[in-house]
């Protein structure tokens, strides 16, 4: 059962990919958001205190919203699932030559025909769980989500979000305001080109291009909440 279970994990590369974006998701959309929050509140206030605050505040409020927003999606797309796998159940068992011929045309699409396509379409209409799989995975492109994993997702997202929205903090525990906000645009500019990296290393796409995408999509988001903060500056 271990090896069998081991196998598994590591022949299916889906549940790690999406693991590796929620990763992401989490991390930017923290790191981002309470970035801004405080290059505006220290271009508003030049005040490490009123910064640290705001800043620990976003930071928690973005990890649990970004942790229920994760959780509900998942439940939703459970919902969903099985809301359409019943629906096909009760086609099979209806109208099981419209289903039958769904199924043939989906693999005829793929190149099949001929006996081959007949042989097929008789060995997945053959047994009703293998028909019901094949029409979820194949028409619908759903898997089945439990709660659990529901609940995996929040966990990843909004941990990768606290951590992501903690990191540009950093420099206001050693240097004053104004050097600090610069080593914050550094360090979320240089976590978010890693980030880039490893989410093109991990899937498809050019790690340098998307490392500086990442980077600088982030990065000019920021810099616009700390323009906000200098046309509202504190006098």
């Amino acid at each position: 059962m271990n090896a069998a279970r081991h196998h598994h994990e590591v022949v299916d590369p889906h549940g790690s990919t999406e693991r590796i974006g929620e990763i992401v998701l989490g991390g930017q959309d923290g790191l981002v958001n309470v970035l801004g929050v405080i290059l505006g509140v220290a271009a508003a206030t030049q005040s490490t205190r009123v910064v640290v605050v705001a800043a620990l505040a976003a930071a928690i409020a973005e990890s649990l919203s970004m942790a229920a927003v994760a959780y509900t999606s998942s439940v939703a797309e459970g919902e969903r699932y099985r809301s359409e796998r019943a629906r096909e159940l009760r086609h099979i068992a209806t109208v099981p030559e419209i289903e039958r011929e769904e199924v043939r045309a989906m693999y005829a699409r793929k190149g099949f025909s001929g006996d081959l396509l007949d042989r097929i379409v008789e060995t997945i209409t053959r047994d009703k769980d293998v028909w019901l799989a094949v029409m979820m995975s194949e028409e619908h492109g759903l898997a089945p989500v439990d709660r659990r994993a529901s609940l995996r997702s929040a966990l990843v997202v909004g941990s990768s979000a606290l951590v992501g929205s903690i990191l540009p903090l950093l420099p206001f525990a050693v240097f004053s305001v104004g050097l600090a906000s610069w080593a914050a645009v550094l360090l979320s500019g240089a976590t978010l080109f890693a980030f880039g990296v490893y989410k093109a290393r991990a899937t498809i796409g050019h790690p340098i291009r998307g490392g500086a995408e990442l980077a600088f999509i982030g990065i000019a988001s920021a810099l616009a909440a700390w323009g906000i903060g200098l046309l509202l500056r504190i006098q």
